[in-house]
């Protein structure tokens, strides 16, 4: 997801909608996600141990993203409906480098189900 996701709708009034990303949880349930050993907590980093399996001396990766229908362990409720990281705050690199509205993000949603996302309104 979007670097800080939760920081583009922060100063929006009231009335506006939640973030798209807070009912999507199409990119965690797409993509295998493989990070640095050191982003793990058995390595110091902020990544749950238990939700990350080490993959080699210097990769771990997201426990059930390496499925033929992947879904991270990490996601939290139902995909398109009300779906969200439920490690946020301590998710890998490639999680919080993924941006909201982009190409793959549209590509996934679709995907599920979803309409893209009009990057000019994020």
């Amino acid at each position: 997801m979007a670097a800080d996701a939760d920081t583009a709708f922060a100063h929006s009034p009231p009335h506006a909608m939640t973030h798209p990303c807070l009912s999507c949880g199409a990119c965690c349930a797409s993509f295998r996600v493989d990070f640095s050993v050191h982003e793990s907590q058995a390595q110091g980093g902020r990544v749950p141990a238990g939700l990350a399996e080490e993959v080699t001396d210097h990769t771990c990766r997201m426990r059930g993203t390496d499925w033929a229908r992947p879904r991270c362990a990490a996601l939290v409720g139902k995909v398109g409906e009300k779906a969200h990281c439920g490690i946020y705050e301590w998710r890998p690199s490639p999680c919080r480098e993924f941006a909201a509205g982009s190409d793959a993000c549209n590509r996934v949603r679709v995907r599920h189900g979803m309409q893209a996302l009009d990057s000019g309104l994020l």
